[in-house]
C-alpha cells in the first residue's frame, strides 16, 4: 500500500505569480471595477465609453497588484505596513525596570 505525501504544506496560495493576499486585493478590486461598470450604465453612460474606463482601470488594477506581489513578496506588505507602528525610540526616565526581580 501506498500514501500520496502532499508536499505542498505550509507554502503559500499562489495563482499565476500572485501570491498569498494580493489573490484578495485583486479579486476585491475587479469586484469594485463590476460595481462601478454597472453604476456608469444604469448612469446612461455610453457602453464603450463605461468599458473603455473600465478597461483601463482594469489594466491598473492588474499592474498595480502583480508589482506589489513581486517588490513585496508573501509577507513584505504587510511588515511594510506594519513598520510605521514601532516607535523611532524608547525612552525611560529610570532604572527601576531594569532592577526588578521576575
Amino acid at each position: 500500500m501506498s500514501y500520496i505525501i502532499n508536499k505542498g504544506i505550509n507554502k503559500p496560495i499562489e495563482f499565476k505569480g500572485l501570491k498569498a493576499q494580493y489573490i484578495g486585493y485583486l479579486g476585491g478590486g475587479l469586484v469594485g471595477l463590476l460595481i462601478l461598470f454597472a453604476i456608469l450604465y444604469l448612469v446612461g453612460m455610453a457602453v464603450y465609453f463605461c468599458i473603455t474606463i473600465i478597461a483601463g482601470l482594469g489594466s491598473l488594477l492588474f499592474y498595480k497588484v502583480f508589482g506589489l506581489s513581486h517588490k513585496y513578496g508573501e509577507h513584505g506588505l504587510m511588515k511594510r505596513n506594519a513598520r510605521r507602528y514601532l516607535p523611532t525610540y524608547l525612552k525611560f526616565k529610570s532604572r527601576k525596570l531594569f532592577y526588578e526581580k521576575c
